[in-house]
């Protein structure tokens, strides 16, 4: 399962629920995608976002001043 990462830092919302869904069109169900933001904004957003859309956090993570979402890419 190939994995990817999208950096979304010094983005606002919605700006990286906007990138992650347009990286996402581009990979394979099964493929793993990390965000990696500035906005503490994602970590409500993007997991709502895969909820709607059929996407699966696999993890998240804050440290410092930077937030980042695991998510396996749905079919």
């Amino acid at each position: 399962m190939p994995q990817y990462t999208l950096n979304t830092r010094r983005l606002l919302c919605p700006l990286p629920v906007i990138r992650t869904q347009d990286r996402v069109k581009q990979l394979q169900a099964g493929d793993v995608l990390e965000v990696v933001g500035t906005d503490p904004g994602i970590m409500q957003d993007i997991p709502a976002w895969c909820r709607i859309n059929g996407h699966k956090v696999l993890e998240t993570m804050s440290g410092g001043h930077e937030y980042t979402i695991v998510l396996e890419v749905g079919g």
